[in-house]
């Protein structure tokens, strides 16, 4: 009896779980087919690499994938395609019964530049916002603009030209225009090019000149660019028949910088594989800003007691070192002062000591500087042809200061404003002070010069010097 008990029951499941399946069957959507992700497209009216995707089944997700690295999401979308090719454009739809993809195959006839957004393209073109292109030419003013160094290297360690170096040669009036539009390329050369010398033989009437050759030349028309990129480097490269300045016999470059006024480019030569060459190019007409000068005063205080806050820098055989005060009396009883030798003969005729600052000095509020001096009398010079020794004993016994501007020459002999106390007495000493309140108006000094027994003569001298300032009152 329990047996049969147990039989019922198993067939009882067996039924239960049968019906269950079949009700389960019952509710599963159909699976999606081919057709659920079928879509059409075709171009816009603005641009023809600009395409509109429709598909019009009732799935409730569509995605696409325009096989150019972009996607979309949606019933109605639109891809952009900048450059020509085929892609393949692959829709997949989601349903209740599950997902399918479908994939067609879209052919952009031309590429249009236009629609590029790249960064390298930007900036050496202009972008779309430049359609006439962007004009770039060799930095002439920049030292190392054009250099050389070893092909294992990424510096030019052999050379660099020098501002203007090569003026005259065919480099600088050169101009070279990147337009986006069709990737065109103009070499504008203004009749000839600077040439490397082993690309004489390539240039029918090159000539000698600036260290290599210059030849006659007009590049062809219709030149275009391109930028590759190997092992992480991009390059930029020339159609056949043009160049980027110094012509080495190659068209293609590395591109070490790229910004927005600036081109830094590498490039290989073609007669000698161990040599690296250098180009620096700038957008034409740019002239590169150039940081105000910093104006500003602060004190300038040096006693030779370990007290100061520069040190003077010697020139024209002029020397200034700590020595014994000499004659340490109430007027200056510092332990130590400066001994000032100007060497003798024409080799000390302009000897000074100079104050070198590294800012640009205001001085129209604070213009006075003070100095004390002691000049031995055994500097005196004396002679029996003549008079001559009088003149020279009355320079011997002066004191100028100049201030200068470096960017202006500034040689001990060059007066840009000076002040000088003549006719000293000597062997005693003295406190001496240098108005240049004439000069308040300009803020353009950053050097002062102390001169101790005149200048364009040839007696040298030693003299003695302290408290040398300007102080706040």
């Amino acid at each position: 009896m329990k047996k049969l008990i147990y039989n019922i029951l198993w067939i009882l499941s067996i039924q239960v779980l049968l019906l269950a399946c079949k009700e389960d069957e019952a509710e599963l959507a159909s699976v999606p087919t081919e057709a659920d992700a079928a879509f059409t497209f075709t171009p816009t009216n603005e641009n023809d690499n600009i395409i509109n995707f429709t598909a019009s089944s009732s799935a409730f997700l569509k995605k696409w994938d325009f096989g150019n690295g972009t996607t979309g999401q949606g019933d109605n979308v639109k891809g952009t395609f900048p450059v020509k090719g085929t892609y393949n454009v692959t829709l997949t739809v989601y349903t209740a019964g599950g997902s399918i993809s479908h994939t067609q195959t879209v052919d952009i006839a031309e590429t249009d530049p236009t629609l590029l957004d790249i960064p390298v393209y930007n900036m050496l073109t202009g972008g779309n916002s430049k359609p006439e292109g962007k004009s770039w030419v060799v930095d002439k003013v920049t030292a190392g603009h054009l250099g050389l160094g070893p092909v294992a290297t990424s510096t030019p360690d052999w050379y660099k030209a020098g501002p203007n170096e090569k003026d005259g040669a065919g480099l600088y009036d050169d101009i070279y225009t990147f337009k986006l539009a069709a990737f065109s390329y103009t070499q504008t050369t203004n009749g000839d090019v600077f040439i490397n010398t082993q690309q004489a033989s390539n240039f029918p009437g090159s000539y000698s000149n600036k260290g290599d050759f210059t030849a006659p030349f007009t590049a062809p028309a219709g030149l275009t660019w391109s930028v590759s990129e190997t092992d992480g480097k991009q390059y930029l490269n020339i159609s056949t028949g043009g160049f980027i300045g110094y012509y080495t016999g190659v068209n293609t470059y590395e591109i070490l910088t790229l910004e927005e006024n600036l081109l830094w480019l590498r490039f290989t030569d073609a007669a000698n594989s161990a040599f690296a060459w250098y180009l620096r190019l700038i957008p034409e007409g740019y002239t590169e800003p150039v940081d105000p000068p910093e104006y500003k005063i602060e004190d300038i205080y040096q006693n030779f007691d370990g007290q100061g806050n520069f040190t003077f820098v010697n020139d024209g055989q002029g020397t200034i070192v700590s020595y014994d005060n000499p004659a340490p009396v109430p007027i200056n009883q510092s332990a130590k002062v400066g001994k000032y030798t100007k060497a003798n003969g024409q080799a000390g005729e302009y000897a000074n000591v100079q104050v070198q600052l590294d800012y640009k000095m205001d001085i129209r509020a604070r213009n006075v500087f003070k100095l004390k001096v002691f000049i031995p009398s055994y500097n005196d010079y004396t002679t029996t042809g003549g008079e001559s020794w009088q003149s020279y004993n009355t320079l011997q016994k002066q004191v100028s200061v100049k201030l200068q501007n470096s960017e202006l020459g500034g040689n001990a002999y060059t007066t840009q404003a000076e002040v000088i106390q003549k006719n000293l007495q000597t062997d005693k000493w003295l406190e001496l002070t240098f108005d240049f309140s004439a000069y308040a108006t300009r803020e353009d000094f950053d050097k002062v010069v102390v001169q101790i027994g005149g200048e364009a003569i040839f007696t040298g001298g030693i003299f003695f010097l302290d408290d040398f300032e300007l102080l706040e009152e």
